[in-house]
């Protein structure tokens, strides 16, 4: 089944106070990036929905380190998009952050549902991953930001009121005019299943800014949305443990290129042995 690629229609788009924005001509920032000095061309990788269950699921992860590494020689870093472990229990959780390692790439995560052990307990993901909740990097001219969409391990969510309150904070730090993709677990894109129920108040936060890319998980399938120059994404998920929810078989991960202040993508399939 190929990529879900649906252009939105007026009636749609003002559906959402987001489209609505953009029907109206009024979100600028996803034009800027194009103009902006974005400085040379780059690849990472992006996963999503790992679903690291128990040691069985070992060989598989190994198996899509040494592809990476093998044939994907020019990605600067890896974003891993929520969804590591099974349970978010540390015996899970670990074996991730060892065998991705293993790349020798920056590794930049955000937390999944499934990373969570109960409503209230994430002690296993906090401890492995300490710095990988709420954050922001910059690379060659672009703009990174990573945010917890999470709400305990609930598979359907709104956006936590502390992460909003994290990116009213955070996001005048930003320079509007750079290029900017964004990471995080639940979907933002319109018309996607599962995808975060306070979306559009997230996306509002970015409407100045030059969003260009805006990765997620937790609906493994692949599905691409278009507001504008800006594109959101779901992926199939690269797990050894789970299956697509489409029904689709391949899975694997994304090799992208940020180029001339553009972020492309190829779905890159992974299969054992």
């Amino acid at each position: 089944m190929p990529t879900t690629t649906r252009p939105l229609t007026r009636r749609q788009m003002l559906r959402t106070s987001a489209g609505s924005l953009l029907a109206a001509g009024l979100w600028p920032g996803a034009w800027w990036a194009a103009d902006a000095a974005a400085g040379d061309p780059f690849h990472f990788v992006v996963l999503n929905d790992l679903h690291y269950l128990d040691k069985r699921c070992t060989p598989w992860h190994e198996g899509v380190v040494k592809q990476i590494k093998a044939h994907q020689e020019k990605a600067e870093f890896c974003l891993l998009v929520g969804d590591l472990a099974e349970n978010g229990k540390p015996e899970q959780l670990d074996p991730v952050r060892t065998i991705y390692k293993d790349l020798g790439l920056p590794l930049h995560v955000v937390i999944g549902n499934h990373d969570w052990q109960t409503e209230k307990e994430r002690k296993g993901y906090d401890d492995l991953f300490p710095k990988a909740n709420n954050y922001f990097f910059d690379h060659r001219g672009w703009q990174f930001l990573g945010f917890d969409s999470t709400d305990g391990t609930k598979a359907k969510v709104a956006v936590r009121e502390d992460s909003l309150k994290w990116l009213d904070t955070t996001l005048p730090k930003l320079d509007k005019k750079k290029p900017l993709a964004v990471f995080t677990h639940f979907p933002l894109g319109p018309i996607v299943p599962s995808r975060a129920t306070n979306a559009d108040a997230v996306l509002e936060r970015f409407k100045d800014y030059a969003l260009q890319a805006v990765f997620n998980g937790h609906f493994h399938a692949s599905t691409e949305r278009k507001l504008g120059n800006t594109t959101l994404t779901t992926n199939r998920c690269c797990s050894f443990s789970r299956n697509n929810h489409d029904g689709t078989k391949e899975k694997g991960y994304f090799l992208c290129q940020a180029k001339d202040g553009k972020i492309t993508r190829q779905f890159v399939e992974f299969k054992l042995g």
